[in-house]
């Protein structure tokens, strides 16, 4: 036998990002497996709203604003992405729509597979984006979580035919 070593001496690929993403990911199986996607997203998008709500006072704070502007809003739907290791970017924006790409997602590998995580994107943008806006509808056009190699996002920032023709989520200021 070699030399022994300790186990605070070798590489093992343990980090607390690894054990907080492998987390999410079990938790996020264990929910779709027990009570089925719809009603895993229906959960996961009550802890997005929650997170929605702090991150939202969060910025507001920092930036010493009672309600955010649409380019705050665009800024910060990237900077808070940025900060959690996604790589989310403005495709096009005006007053009626933000879409956003996305070619790397904060839950890393542990994402594939897992759509219901997605609800957390959606829920934090909605949340966000209604609270200052007024109004949001995301669609989760692409995920990388469904198997696309990028995240394709569209906010709508007002109820109209086109928004009424795509599938997503709304939202609505409290």
């Amino acid at each position: 036998m070699g030399i022994e070593k300790k186990p605070s001496e070798i590489d093992v690929p343990i980090d607390r990002d690894i054990f907080l993403r492998n987390l999410l990911r079990d938790l996020s199986g264990t929910l779709e497996t027990v009570v089925g996607i719809d009603d895993a997203a229906g959960f996961i998008s009550l802890v997005g709203q929650h997170l929605g709500d702090w991150m939202n006072e969060e910025y507001r704070k920092a930036l010493g604003q009672d309600s955010l502007s649409l380019e705050q809003v665009k800024d910060v739907l990237v900077d808070l992405k940025k900060r959690i290791q996604g790589d989310f970017h403005i495709e096009s924006a005006d007053d009626q729509k933000i879409i956003l790409g996305n070619k790397h997602c904060p839950f890393g590998d542990k994402v594939i597979d897992r759509p219901t995580l997605c609800m957390m994107t959606s829920n934090v943008f909605g949340t966000i984006t209604a609270e200052n806006l007024g109004y949001a509808k995301v669609c989760l056009d692409k995920t990388i979580a469904t198997g696309s190699s990028c995240c394709h996002i569209t906010v709508f920032l007002q109820q109209d035919d086109e928004s009424d023709c795509k599938e997503g989520r709304e939202y609505f200021q409290s």
